[in-house]
């Protein structure tokens, strides 16, 4: 009959958690307790745990054929010894047993023991001391280990090495006891001991200090990546010899996070670069956007008079020839004025599209002559005055009517947006620009002023400051948006510089003509 073995008992499906273990989960074995204890031990305890081992092996391995080496050199000489001894014994004993001595002497060496046994035997002589110290347990087949040591145990369990040599009527046996020879083998294995322990200490030491000042580029190396970790990418592993595996490691792990650092700033740039590109993108829309509300706006208020001035027209209203001149002579000035506006929009549209300019050598000096007696024709009750430092010849590459086109515009801004009388000045000065030589031009004036937070918009595209005065003078907000442009068009730059109640100057830097 089959026993029957209770489910309980057994590991299937059905069988109860065992404690402390989910049902279905692995068991765990103590090889891989040892193998996560192992791999959570630090690397220098392992390194130093990894050499006591080996040299303890070693020097074991050392020892211990130390010791058996020397015992058979002992066992050896012990065998030398029974050999020369028993030569002696037998030219002793050979004599005694022929004359029939019932008690045969044998004389030996204090360290060794004889016997002596007749074929029928019996033991007729021995040592004296035989019995006092113990002895060996001779074997029953004794005849088969005739002139050949060999090692029996003995009385008290000591070891003895025996030689037995045939003899006229029985047999010779001499033995060497071992306890010396394994004694000695002992004090060899103690003192090995002793000195492997002390050596295994300086090992220790020794292993310490060496394996801590190896691993120390490793810390260097896992300080420099929690560094990186933390968002320092500058930093870098310490240099070391490179002919050594951690120079040579240091050197490659530089030259990656080296390429790292690139990669990152290299996206970054790219990223502020397209966030720019973005920006500048949603800024142009904005401003063209806006632009295109201003011109449109610009453009109604002439559209509106001109209609305005037609419907007035056909309504008869002007009847006599003096009125229709009037009219007339309305709707042109409208028209001319309309006609401007656009022309300065077409402008700036195509400065807007960076189109390249015509360059050629001007002369800013008598551009700025021309410019000056130009408005002092517009502006009779003013005094403008021209000065020129410096003993250059202010010479620029451009467009020169562009370059009229901003003296112009700064000078009729200053006229436009200045009581009557006030005085202005146009100033050339050498400067520099980006760290080459370069002219500036400085438009001053003694007039009001602007408010900073109107002077930071000057430049702005239909941006008037005095609303009621610039459309008096015919001005649309564009002129000094104009200036902007075109000074940005001549690779220069443009500035405003304004004081409440101590006038407004405005400077144009220019980089001058290298040849």
């Amino acid at each position: 009959m089959t026993a029957r073995v209770p489910a309980s008992a057994t590991d299937g499906p059905g069988a109860p958690e065992r404690e402390g273990v989910p049902a279905g989960a692995p068991a765990r074995t103590p090889r891989r307790g040892l193998a996560r204890l192992w791999g959570r031990t630090p690397l220098r305890v392992k390194l130093i745990a990894g050499m006591l081992v080996l040299v303890t092996l070693g020097m074991t391995v050392m020892s211990a054929a130390g010791a058996s080496v020397l015992r058979q050199y002992l066992v050896g000489r012990a065998d030398d010894q029974l050999r020369g001894s028993v030569g002696r014994a037998v030219e002793q004993v050979v004599p005694q047993l022929r004359r029939g001595d019932k008690n045969i002497e044998v004389r030996i060496p204090s360290e060794m023991y004889g016997q002596v046994i007749t074929d029928d035997g019996r033991a007729v002589g021995q040592n004296p001391a035989w019995s006092e110290t113990g002895h060996p347990r001779l074997p029953a087949d004794l005849d088969r280990h005739i002139d050949r040591p060999f090692t029996v145990r003995g009385t008290g369990g000591s070891q003895w090495r025996i030689l037995a040599e045939h003899l006229p009527g029985g047999v010779i046996v001499l033995a060497f006891s071992l306890d010396e020879v394994d004694r000695t083998v002992q004090r060899l294995v103690v003192i090995d001991a002793i000195v492997g322990l002390l050596v295994l200490a300086v090992l220790v030491v020794l292993g310490v200090w060496v394996v801590r000042a190896s691993l120390r580029p490793l810390a260097a190396v896992e300080e420099t990546a929690g560094a990186i970790a933390a968002g320092d990418l500058s930093r870098r592993v310490p240099q070391a010899d490179p002919r050594t595996e951690m120079g040579r490691l240091g050197g490659s792990l530089n030259t990656m996070l080296g390429q790292i650092e690139a990669a990152f700033v290299a996206r970054a740039e790219s990223e502020a670069a397209a966030r720019r590109s973005e920006e500048t993108a949603l800024r142009s829309e904005e401003r063209m956007r806006r632009f295109v509300a201003d011109a449109s706006h610009e453009l109604r208020t002439p559209l509106t008079a001109i209609r305005g001035f037609a419907e007035f027209y056909r309504q008869g209203a002007a009847r006599s020839p003096a009125e229709l001149d009037r009219l007339i002579g309305r709707i042109e000035e409208t028209a001319s004025r309309m006609g401007l506006l656009v022309e300065d929009l077409l402008l700036l549209a195509r400065l807007d599209r960076q189109r390249p300019i015509e360059r050629r050598p001007v002369d800013l000096l008598a551009v700025a002559a021309d410019s000056v007696q130009e408005a002092r024709v517009l502006a009779l009750d003013r005094r403008i005055d021209l000065s020129v430092e410096g003993g250059l010849a202010y010479q620029v590459r451009g467009d020169e009517p562009r370059l009229r086109q901003v003296i112009g515009n700064l000078l009729t801004n200053a006229i436009a947006h200045t009581p009557e009388g006030t005085p202005a000045e146009v100033r050339l000065t050498p400067g520099t620009l980006r760290g080459v030589p370069a002219a500036v031009i400085t438009v001053a004036d003694e007039g009001p002023g602007l408010p900073p937070e109107q002077a930071e918009r000057v430049f702005e595209r239909f941006y008037r400051a005095d609303e009621a005065r610039s459309r008096d003078y015919g001005g649309a907000g564009l002129g000094l948006a104009i200036v902007a442009a075109l000074v940005a068009a001549h690779d220069g730059v443009v500035e405003a510089d304004s004081t409440p109640g101590e006038g407004a100057a405005f400077r144009v830097v220019l980089p001058l003509d290298d040849d």
